[in-house]
C-alpha cells in the first residue's frame, strides 16, 4: 500500500514511517532560526552615508587630539606634588615569554605555590634545589638602582629631598593582587625554604625595613611587575609631596642626584633616565594619545575629501554619459 505525505512532513522530520512517531532525519526543523528566515538589516553604503561619517570623525577627533596634546605639553616636568620616575629604553617587557614568566598564585601568598612555583617561571623557577620567591624572569630583572636627590644650598651643603616610597603602586595591586604568605611568624620565617632570585642582592623579605612595605607587597617590586607595553617606558619611583601652598615643592636652585648604580643596561643596549614630573587630569606627560587623535582625525578628514572629489567626478561623468545616450 502506498503512503502519501507532503513537503511539510519532510521539513518537520519526514513521514511517519514508523509506528508511534516520525523517523529521524538530518533535516533541520522548520523554524525561522534554523531555516534562516530571521529578519536582518544590511546597511547600504552610499556616498551620502559614508562621507559625512568621515568628516564627523575628523571634526571630532582633531580638536580632542589638540586639547590632549596641549594639556600634555603644559605639564611642567619639575613642580604640586612631584613624581620621580626612572625610565628604561630598549627593554622589551612586552615579550611573550617574559610576560608569562611569573606565578600569580605565588605572588598572592599561596603557600603551595610558594614552595612549588609554576613551570612558566623556568629557568628562574628553582636555584640550588630551592624554589625561587618570587620566581620568573620579570622578578629576576627588577630595577634596583638607588636614586637620591639633594638641594645644594648657598654654602654648598646638600639638603636631602624627602622621597616617599609608598603610595606609588596601584591600590588594586597593593591590596588585592599581591600578598605575603599568611602566618603570625616573622616574614623571614614565612619565606623559609625559598631562595632569592638569581640577580637579586637580598631576599624578598629584606627589600625594606618597613613591614608594611616588605616582601611581595613592596611597592617598588609591585610597580616593576606591572609590565610595560612598549620597549621605552617609565615607571614611578618616588613621590615628592608638596608641604605648603606658599612654597614650591622643589624651589629654584641647584640639585644633586646621587645614583647607586646596580642595574646594568649594556647587555640590551639600553639607556637609563630619571624624570621629575607633575601630573594633569589625564595623568603624566605623554603626547602619544593627543598625536593619535590628531592623526586619526586628519586621515579621516583627508579620506572624506578624496572620496567627495571621486564621487563628484564620477557622478558628473555618469550624468554626461546618460545625456549623450
Amino acid at each position: 500500500m502506498a503512503m502519501n505525505y507532503n513537503s511539510k512532513d519532510e521539513v518537520d522530520g519526514g513521514p511517519p514511517c514508523a509506528p508511534g512517531g516520525t523517523a529521524k532525519t538530518p533535516r533541520p526543523d522548520n523554524t525561522a532560526f534554523k531555516q534562516q528566515r530571521l529578519p536582518a538589516w544590511q546597511p547600504i553604503l552610499t556616498a551620502g552615508t559614508v562621507l559625512p561619517t568621515f568628516f564627523i570623525i575628523g571634526l571630532i577627533f582633531i580638536p580632542i587630539g589638540i586639547g590632549i596634546f596641549v594639556t600634555s605639553n603644559n605639564i611642567r616636568e619639575i613642580e604640586g606634588n612631584v613624581f620621580m620616575y626612572y625610565a628604561l629604553s630598549n627593554f622589551y617587557q612586552n615579550h611573550r615569554r617574559y610576560v608569562k614568566s611569573r606565578d600569580d598564585s605565588q605572588l598572592n601568598g599561596d603557600s603551595s605555590a610558594l614552595l612549588n612555583p609554576s613551570k612558566e617561571c623556568e629557568p628562574y623557577r628553582r636555584n640550588e634545589d630551592k624554589p625561587i620567591a618570587p620566581c620568573g624572569a620579570i622578578a629576576n630583572s627588577m630595577f634596583n638602582d638607588t636614586l637620591e636627590l639633594f638641594l645644594m644650598g648657598n654654602d654648598s651643603y646638600p639638603t636631602p629631598i624627602t622621597l616617599k616610597k609608598k603610595s606609588i603602586a596601584w591600590w588594586t595591586d597593593k591590596n588585592v593582587k599581591f600578598r605575603n604568605p599568611p602566618g603570625e611568624e616573622s616574614l623571614e620565617e614565612r619565606f623559609k625554604g625559598t631562595t632569592k632570585p638569581v640577580n637579586w642582592l637580598n631576599p624578598v623579605y629584606m627589600l625594606d625595613s618597613d613591614p608594611d612595605n616588605n616582601g611581595f607587597i613592596n611597592e617598588d617590586f609591585i610597580v616593576w611587575m606591572r609590565t610595560a607595553a612598549l620597549p621605552n617606558f617609565r615607571k614611578l619611583y618616588r613621590l615628592i609631596e608638596r608641604k605648603s601652598d606658599l612654597h614650591p615643592t622643589l624651589p629654584a636652585g641647584r640639585y644633586y642626584l646621587n645614583i647607586t648604580y646596580n642595574y646594568p643596561v649594556h647587555s640590551f643596549d639600553g639607556r637609563k633616565r630619571m624624570i621629575l614630573s607633575t601630573i594633569s587630569w589625564m595623568g603624566g606627560k605623554n603626547p602619544f594619545l593627543g598625536i593619535a587623535y590628531i592623526a586619526i582625525g586628519s586621515i579621516s578628514f583627508f579620506l572624506g575629501v578624496v572620496l567627495l572629489v571621486i564621487n563628484h567626478k564620477y557622478r558628473n561623468s555618469s550624468n554626461t554619459a546618460d545625456i549623450t545616450i
